[in-house]
């Protein structure tokens, strides 16, 4: 299963997400502290 590292701007936050997980964390918000988000937190690799 292929994970992205995803850092929260507002809380600095940092976890690891399946795709499927980031998709809905951009969609829904941060899981850590609701903020909305978007793709430029995200390292691919």
């Amino acid at each position: 299963m292929t994970t992205h590292e995803y850092t929260c701007p507002d809380c600095t936050g940092t976890i690891d997400l399946p795709v499927e997980s980031l998709e809905a964390t951009v969609e829904h918000g941060c899981p850590l502290c609701g903020a909305s988000v978007d793709r430029v937190g995200v390292a691919t690799g």
